[in-house]
């Protein structure tokens, strides 16, 4: 059997932002907008990931496909 006496938030970002956002405003309308804010930076930081990684894989992509159509030692000297 368990002796907690506080309940467990299935959540911890609540647990750990709710303070801040009730101090800093209206209560719940301030907590929706730390979480908006929240969620918008997680968005921008995830897109600039992802915009790196397709950017390495198309450069990637170009030196492997482009590397056979430069010209080799051999195609220069039977001229």
């Amino acid at each position: 059997m368990s002796n907690q006496t506080h309940s467990i938030s299935r959540f911890p970002l609540v647990r750990k932002f709710w303070k801040p956002a009730v101090a800093t405003g209206a209560g719940g309308t301030s907590l929706i907008i730390w979480f908006e804010e929240i969620i918008a930076f997680a968005a921008e930081f995830i897109s600039v990931i992802v915009i790196s990684l397709m950017a390495g894989l198309i450069y990637l992509y170009k030196t492997y496909i482009f590397k056979s159509a430069m010209p080799r030692s051999d195609d220069l000297k039977k001229k």
